[in-house]
């Protein structure tokens, strides 16, 4: 089965039991760590997950390790092993390329979020968010909350749909990637820049909770916590072994930021402490990295499978240069031109920036051509990618009223270094429009259930 049929089946049951939303959602409101970082502490669910057949999510766990292989070689493919040079290209500037360079890991992580759009036809990626920082772990809790429904269960076992445990995987990620095991029991500190700190205590002291259940010591930290001293970096009296980077490229920018990163990271260097995940991970997330990918001119540097890959998955996507491109049909145009003439199949996105910062939908209604065109001008001489429009199949979930709302969903797949490790969905409902999809347009967070593949591990659930 796949994704359409699963769904045209489940809620067929779901019409003949006549369920109440809040009877699917179970303890999903009440959820403390799902809800801790939610506005007001209450977040908005969705009814019911979206489904996952089993050829779907085995071809997307492929095309997805096709993808972060391929973006991994980049730096020494295209530019002879000099990192500097393939994040410079990506968009960073040079204080962000000084404090990438200051912080670098042997391999690029496995631990992932691609942010994708279902077309109808398949998966295409909005972007990749790659690193410590990355959310939708918790969407374990999500799929067991909603399995907690009778029709839901049976519904799930008789099809055999499951999910991974992505908070148990990001574990493995820290521990695997760090050079630890279990046996080693690391201290770990859960480390984000002081000026938001006081904003994410609440989440981060659920998060070290989670991971304290699943036999990881950790605790919340800020980076300005962090001492360095006797040949370790230690929180207050506790030895730490690794810092799990929360902050972000942008606060390096900060005035005095290298007063806080230099001791830590020059430790990190030393092999005081290791750092989960090292900050060049940014250049490997920049969107421009998407762009080399996308780019023809790299075409000859994959193996043929790696290219069915890319095709598949990534859509047009080029940096904002003046000169000529080629499109998906082989037509050779000039980029401004073309981007100018066909404003309603294009948006504009920040290499750099994450949650919908800084992006402009060339079919918004507010964005007139006049407009387009300025922004068009403003990131010629700015780190922007343009990408080809992807337009997403509404997705049906249950409403309060008995009836159904449709919902423009992005799933968010989860990988590790066990491959793909779990996914999540944030949706806005139609009536919102096909806009940024975040929680000032109303997003709703779901879970997902896929069918097992032959080459899974035993199922979470």
């Amino acid at each position: 089965m796949d994704r359409v049929s699963l769904t045209a089946e489940y809620l067929a049951e779901l019409a003949e039991g006549k369920p109440t939303t809040s009877e699917l959602l179970g303890g999903l409101p009440e959820n403390k760590i799902l809800n801790s970082d939610k506005p007001n502490g209450r977040g908005q669910w969705l009814s019911r997950p979206l489904f996952l057949g089993r050829e779907e999510h085995t071809r997307l766990a492929a095309d997805l390790d096709h993808l972060l292989t391929a973006l991994a070689s980049l730096p020494e493919r295209l530019f002879g092993g000099d990192f500097a040079a393939f994040a410079r290209a990506g968009g960073l500037n040079e204080v962000q390329v000084a404090a990438v360079m200051s912080n670098r890991g042997a391999t690029m992580t496995r631990q992932t979020r691609a942010d994708m759009i279902c077309d109808g036809e398949g998966f295409k990626l909005l972007e990749l968010n790659i690193g410590s920082a990355v959310g939708g772990m918790d969407n374990v809790d999500v799929c067991r909350e909603l399995l907690a429904h009778p029709t839901l269960s049976a519904f799930a076992e008789r099809h055999g749909l499951t999910f991974r445990d992505s908070l148990r995987e990001q574990v493995t990620n820290i521990l695997v990637e760090s050079g630890f095991t279990e046996r080693d029991r690391p201290v770990v500190a859960l480390t984000e820049w002081p000026t938001v700190f006081e904003n994410e205590i609440p989440y981060m002291t659920q998060l070290c909770e989670r991971w304290g259940e699943l036999g990881l010591e950790a605790y919340p930290a800020h980076l300005g916590q962090l001492e360095v001293r006797d040949g370790r970096v230690w929180l207050r009296d506790r030895p730490v072994d690794i810092i799990v980077r929360t902050f972000l490229i942008r606060d390096v920018l900060a005035p005095d930021a290298e007063l806080l990163t230099r001791p830590v990271f020059e430790a990190a260097d030393r092999g005081e402490v290791k750092v989960f995940t090292p900050l060049d991970t940014t250049a490997y997330a920049s969107k421009g990295a998407l762009a080399m990918l996308s780019d023809e001119r790299n075409r000859e540097l994959f193996a043929p499978e790696v290219l069915e890959s890319l095709d598949r998955i990534l859509p047009w996507t080029r940096m904002v240069r003046p000169g000529t491109v080629t499109l998906e049909d082989g037509a050779r145009v000039d980029l401004l031109t073309y981007a100018v003439e066909h404003r309603e199949e294009l948006v504009l996105k920040p290499t750099s920036l994450s949650g919908g910062k800084g992006v402009v939908l060339g079919w918004a209604d507010e964005v007139t051509p006049e407009r387009w065109r300025e922004h068009l001008d403003e990131a010629l001489g700015s780190p922007y990618v343009i990408q080809r429009r992807i337009r997403s199949v509404l997705e049906s979930v249950p409403a309060e009223d008995g009836g159904l709302r449709r919902f423009r969903p992005v799933w968010g797949i989860v990988t590790g270094v066990n491959g793909f490790t779990g996914a999540s969905v944030r949706a806005i409902p139609e009536s919102s429009g096909d806009v940024v999809v975040n929680v000032a347009h109303g997003a709703h967070v779901g879970g997902v259930l896929h069918q097992v593949a032959q080459a899974d591990p035993d199922p979470a659930a």
